[in-house]
């Protein structure tokens, strides 16, 4: 079958699998409190002492509406808001600090959003320094943020590099004037050229650019010119994503144009292969799906001694089983169940206030579904997995190696006696492969679409 007709073949509403089960998936009733508590503490325990623990804070607020965005966001342009904010993210660690045992070794911290460069800089400071007052860092730590190229100062970049920032990420998206009028994300590269600069010169080490593919009016030309500027910056890694169309999720904000305006199909495609062809004339390397990084970057490193690791803040090189989101709508996950905060401000500031964790929803797994998570991770982050070892055995492989079999038969998954492997010419249906484990999808098909396209 030729590469076209794989495409629309294989292009269906899928999950990206930033979790398994996946957030649709996850049990009706929930999770309680002391459940999660419970398995909170079962995996603080196992992992602490010797891998750490990851922290994600989800700083929510942005001056504008960038249409092509999903992320869980309070548009504002009340300044004032964010110490008020700040000191609710401190109470709710303050409430996971009385639950820990000892004193927590922080490994990871990850600042999100929303715009984090929202925050003026002596409020990133006092957030920070009151996550740090009360642990100790790992030897290994890496902290990281996302930075708005319009707003990122160099007081911000200096600020929190003095704090141990060592990467950021900027947001690019596309250069061309028409594109970003119609996610309404006006950004000039002058700006971008200069925080990447600012970043480099104070001694970020990894700095990344995030484009997407895919995007309303968006062409091949567009790509060409948008690539060319990236690489001309040369970050250590690039995200080169799918534009995720979700309207039926996001509401207005993803319907600021027609659908007519957005690439489909097999020109879609055409503009994710030229970029991608150029990323890696250049001497970028496929590090999981939708990244490239440089081969000195960390993430190739993780990449390539396959200890790459993805959860609810995408691909990341630290392992740790146990991550805490602080902040409306974060989402934590102890390995054994998620759970995840009231998404709306007054609704998390209000049972902060109660001193409760402000868990509205969440998902306890089940010995099966560790199993199918490990086997998705392998995929996601080896392009490879096996169930040689008795613990990577389920009851349905069996109906799971019949599902991949038309996937074989088209060239997308090599089987062998004890696992598969992805072929590099296959990436592009990593989440295809995946689908073929997610056992609760296929078990309770979504009479409607739930998740964006997987090509």
């Amino acid at each position: 079958m030729s590469k076209i007709s794989l495409l629309q073949k294989y292009n269906i509403p899928g999950p990206r699998y930033t979790s398994y089960p996946t957030v649709p998936y996850w049990d009706e009733k929930g999770i309680s409190t002391e459940d999660w508590v419970k398995t909170m503490q079962f995996s603080f325990n196992e992992s602490n002492s010797a891998k750490g623990i990851s922290i994600y804070i989800h700083l929510p607020f942005c001056e504008s509406l960038c249409t092509f965005c999903a992320c869980h966001k309070y548009i504002t342009k009340r300044h004032e808001l964010e110490l008020p904010y700040i000191e609710t993210v401190l109470k709710e660690w303050k409430l996971y600090l009385n639950l820990f045992p000892e004193k927590p070794i922080l490994r990871e911290l990850h600042l999100g959003g929303g715009t984090p460069t929202f925050f003026e800089s002596n409020n990133l400071n006092y957030l920070i320094k009151g996550i740090l007052d009360s642990v100790e860092l790992h030897r290994d730590y890496e902290f990281s943020f996302e930075g708005h190229p319009n707003n990122t100062t160099k007081e911000h970049l200096q600020t929190l590099y003095d704090l141990g920032f060592t990467r950021v990420s900027f947001g690019v998206q596309d250069y061309a004037e028409k594109v970003q009028k119609a996610i309404n994300r006006i950004q000039s590269f002058e700006n971008v050229k200069n925080v990447t600069g600012w970043a480099r010169n104070i001694g970020y080490t990894s700095i990344s650019h995030d484009l997407i593919f895919g995007l309303p009016f968006q062409t091949v030309s567009n790509i060409i010119d948008t690539v060319k500027k990236t690489i001309e910056l040369k970050p250590e890694r690039i995200s080169f994503y799918s534009y995720a169309h979700v309207p039926w999720v996001k509401g207005v904000g993803q319907r600021g144009f027609g659908d007519d305006d957005i690439p489909k199909n097999d020109y879609k495609r055409k503009l994710y292969e030229m970029g991608k062809h150029m990323l890696l004339n250049f001497g970028y390397v496929e590090t999981g799906m939708d990244h490239f990084s440089l081969t000195t970057d960390s993430l190739f490193k993780a990449f390539d001694s396959a200890s790459l690791h993805r959860n609810f803040m995408g691909y990341t090189t630290n392992n740790t089983q146990l991550m805490i989101g602080l902040g409306m709508s974060a989402i934590s996950d102890s390995w054994y169940s998620f759970a995840q905060n009231e998404k709306s401000l007054s609704g998390y500031q209000e049972r902060i206030d109660k001193k409760e964790l402000p868990i509205i929803k969440g998902h306890l797994l089940t010995d099966e579904d560790l199993i199918i998570r490990r086997h998705i991770l392998n995929i996601m982050c080896h392009f490879e997995t096996s169930w040689l070892d008795d613990d990577l055995k389920f009851k349905d492989l069996t109906q799971v190696l019949v599902r991949l079999k038309e996937l074989e038969d088209d060239g997308l998954v090599l089987i062998t006696k004890h696992g598969l492997i992805v072929p590099k010419i296959a990436r592009a249906f990593v989440r295809n492969i995946c689908m073929a484990f997610d056992l609760r999808l296929v078990r309770n098909k979504p009479e409607t679409q739930l998740f964006s396209m997987t090509v």
